[in-house]
Order: structure tokens, then C-alpha cells, then sequence
């Protein structure tokens, strides 16, 4: 049997104030390092992967890479935020992070936060927040159009997922969560029919897009918006499932095939990261293993968390 290619991040970090250096990954708890800071030596990690990985430096540096690649990035801070990246290597794993740095960069031009809460705090109107989401989908449709040829499939599709998660996500959530915050009604938020806002979107079903978790996250709550809207219509009310339980069967009847594996394994894994009451999962995972669980890397990684 051919052995696995190596898949390698090497990191070079200027400025960081922090005594450690930390590589963690999205997809599995079982690739990680940490290294002490030393500024300008190179952090190397090398590791096994047969699947696209999202890699995070300290937390929130966003460091795409795909079985065989090897990357070298050198990362400059000014305080907190990081102002400069520069890549090489692989030329897909260069191309793709290079097109993940423009984005951010332009997420920091329209100051798009990534955390609605923070918009809320800071009194951003949803209408406003709605538009410069739309204007984040155009940007990044455009400048994936320009680097198409160079990038793989699966990056494209990583990446649009991550971008839909941030964009559909404000659509959904923000609306409500202003309306609850600045008692600002949503039919007075000037951002139209609320229950139309999702109707010419069509998820991803398959590929790397359901690796992404913030892309997992917005079709967890685009159930909820579609169950909602089923209700409102009805003339009924809607009570959003807060167990762990009442979650799990809500997704396994709402999604099906690879994205209901997707979304109850993500569901799963992160009750059981939050280490309360973790015996809750057993019977869950148990019928996932049976009925639902398709890519069995998904229940390896269950199996070793609950140990």
C-alpha cells in the first residue's frame, strides 16, 4: 500500500506578543502542535491527510491545505490583528491561501465582523449588514473567477461554503437577534420580507463545502428558519429545539445523505467537546452509527473523543 504524502505548514511569525504558537484544526482534534515563540524561526508541522484541511494559527489565522502540500507563510503582526501574509510552496495551497488573505482584506475594508453579536454591540443597522453581505458574495464570486484555473475544486468549494455561512447566516440571524437586542421590530428594520430573504438560495450538498464548520452552522440554522417559516404560515407558533436531543431528530428528519452525516456529526462533536454530560450522546451516536454515519472518519473521531 503507497504510503500517504506528508501535508506540511511551516510558519514564520513577526511581532506576535504571545509566548506559544498554535496550529489547530477545524475538521479533527488529532491534528494540532503548539511550539514556543521565537521570532523568525520557522514553525514546521508535518502530518497525514486524505481530505481538505482547515488549518487555524493562534486561533484566528485561516490556513487552507490539501493532501501532499507543503506551505510556507510568513505571518507579520502589529499588536493583535495580523497586517501582512506572505506564501510559497505548493502553487494550489499558495493560490488558495493567497485568494483566503484577500478576502479577509476585504472583509477588514467594509469592516465585516464575523461575529454578529459584535455588529449588534456596535448598532449596525441589519439592513446595512445584509448589504455589505451581499456585496461580500459578489466580491468573492469575483475574485474566485479570476484565480479559477489555479485553484482546485475542492478550495472553490471550501471557500464559497465559509463565505455562504458568513453571508446567509447574517440574513437569518441577524434580523432576529437586532429585533431582540435594539427592540427594533423586524418589519421596521427596512430590510423587506423577511421570510422571502432565503428563497433563490440552494445549499451545497456535497464536497468540501461540508468540512466547513461555519458553512454546517448556517444550514443548522437554516432549518430552524425554513421550520419557522412553515409555522409563521400556518398561523402557528415555532419553539426552537434547545436540547441535545430535540436538535439531533429535527436535523435527521429535515436533511438527508451526506449533509445530514455533515450536520449531526458536527452536532455530536461539539456537545461532547463541551465535556458536560456527555453521556447524553451515547444512544445518539449509537443510531447515527447505524442509520446516518457515511464517511466513517466522522465516527472514528466520536469513538476517540468519548474515550
Amino acid at each position: 500500500m503507497a504510503q500517504m504524502k506528508k501535508t506540511t505548514l511551516i510558519a514564520e511569525i513577526n511581532g506576535y506578543k504571545q509566548d506559544m504558537v498554535y496550529f489547530d484544526c477545524k475538521q479533527t482534534p488529532f491534528i494540532r502542535a503548539e511550539f514556543h515563540m521565537n521570532p523568525g524561526e520557522a514553525h514546521t508541522y508535518s502530518f497525514e491527510t486524505d481530505q481538505i484541511v482547515n488549518m487555524l494559527i493562534n486561533g484566528r489565522t485561516d490556513i487552507l491545505l490539501q493532501p501532499g502540500d507543503s506551505l510556507h507563510v510568513v505571518m507579520n503582526y502589529e499588536g493583535k490583528p495580523v497586517t501582512s501574509m506572505k506564501f510559497s510552496g505548493s502553487p494550489q495551497a499558495v493560490q488558495a491561501n493567497q485568494l483566503l488573505w484577500d478576502i479577509e482584506l476585504y472583509k477588514r475594508n467594509i469592516r465585516y465582523k464575523s461575529q454578529l453579536l459584535a455588529c449588534a454591540a456596535l448598532d449596525v443597522k441589519p439592513e446595512i449588514r445584509i448589504n455589505d453581505s451581499r456585496k461580500l458574495l459578489a466580491k468573492v464570486n469575483e475574485l474566485i473567477a479570476q484565480v479559477e484555473k489555479n485553484l482546485t475544486p475542492e478550495a472553490k468549494n471550501y471557500i464559497m461554503a465559509d463565505i455562504q455561512g458568513d453571508v446567509y447566516n447574517s440574513f437569518m440571524e441577524y434580523p432576529v437577534m437586532y429585533a431582540e437586542i435594539r427592540h427594533l421590530p423586524i418589519e421596521k428594520q427596512g430590510i423587506g420580507e423577511y421570510w422571502k430573504i432565503m428563497d433563490n438560495y440552494r445549499p451545497i450538498t456535497k464536497g468540501a463545502a461540508l468540512r466547513n464548520p461555519n458553512y454546517i452552522s448556517m444550514l443548522m440554522r437554516y432549518c430552524a428558519f425554513q421550520k419557522e417559516k412553515e409555522a409563521v404560515a400556518k398561523g402557528e407558533k415555532y419553539t426552537y429545539p434547545n436540547t441535545l436531543e430535540d436538535m439531533y431528530q429535527q436535523f435527521a428528519t429535515f436533511y438527508e445523505g451526506e449533509v445530514r452525516d455533515a450536520i449531526l456529526y458536527n452536532l455530536l462533536c461539539n456537545f461532547i467537546r463541551n465535556g458536560k454530560e456527555i453521556e447524553r450522546a451515547e444512544p445518539l451516536m449509537k443510531e447515527y452509527k447505524e442509520k446516518y454515519n457515511i464517511h466513517k472518519e466522522y465516527m472514528q473521531i466520536l469513538d476517540s473523543l468519548m474515550q
